[in-house]
């Protein structure tokens, strides 16, 4: 007598070519707390994540994020958080910072808790320039409309932070102060010298200074506005 019961789900591997209906159905049959991302189809498996070449630079990332976070109404950030993109990217960026739905972002969240569409900043903490980050990641989210793009290069001890203009991601450079400064987040300012010498309580006074000015004030504003708008 034939059995009634289901076949087992596939494991996954890093490496497979699959849909991202497929990947979702793989990735929550697999057992233990692993990471795994499809990026232009292809599943990716990072390695176990050390702590001072990886934990700890993420940790800055999201404290940062975090701050701008809560001295802005209407923007939220999320921590290691799947991202669905498109048919073929499901990525789970170390850190992003979007636009709430309701203030006039361009992603939401899903009925099942993920990020449906491009938040406006991504964040990654990538080994080396040769990691994908750089490369497969990069292309994703530029074609998916992902506003800005930072990367921080562990082993070249340099960030790369890009703005999307014209179909085509720019690098945006620190000004005279050594300050980079976000297009699509007022006051969401980047000491890069401090983070790179890993000054982060720097880090975070640079940016706490910039959450009070005039530009940050308008843009909550006009975030508020968006809100009541929908609610209309």
């Amino acid at each position: 007598m034939a059995s009634s019961s289901a076949p087992p789900v596939p494991a996954l591997q890093n490496g497979d070519r699959l849909t991202r209906d497929e990947f979702e159905r793989r990735y929550e049959a697999m057992p233990g707390d692993r990471t795994a991302e499809l990026i232009e189809g292809t599943v990716y498996m990072p390695s176990p994540v050390h702590a001072n070449s990886h934990g700890r630079p993420h940790s800055a990332i999201i404290g940062w994020l975090l701050t701008y976070d809560v001295a802005t109404p209407g923007v939220t950030s999320y921590d290691n958080t799947t991202v669905r993109l498109d048919l073929d990217n499901e990525p789970q960026p170390d850190g992003l910072l979007r636009i709430d739905e309701d203030a006039g972002g361009q992603s939401r969240i899903s009925d099942d808790d993920y990020v449906d569409g491009p938040p406006e900043l991504i964040v990654e903490v990538a080994h080396s320039s040769a990691a994908y980050d750089l490369h497969d990641k990069k292309r994703a989210y530029r074609r998916n409309g992902v506003q800005e793009y930072l990367v921080w290069q562990i082993e070249e001890t340099q960030v790369d932070w890009f703005v999307l203009e014209g179909g085509e991601y720019l690098s945006l450079s620190p000004g005279e102060e050594g300050l980079a400064r976000s297009r699509a987040f007022p006051g969401l300012v980047l000491d890069v010298d401090a983070l790179l010498e890993k000054r982060y309580d720097s880090v975070l006074t640079v940016l706490q200074e910039q959450t009070g000015t005039e530009a940050h004030q308008a843009f909550i504003e006009q975030l508020a506005a968006k809100n009541d708008g929908t609610r209309r």
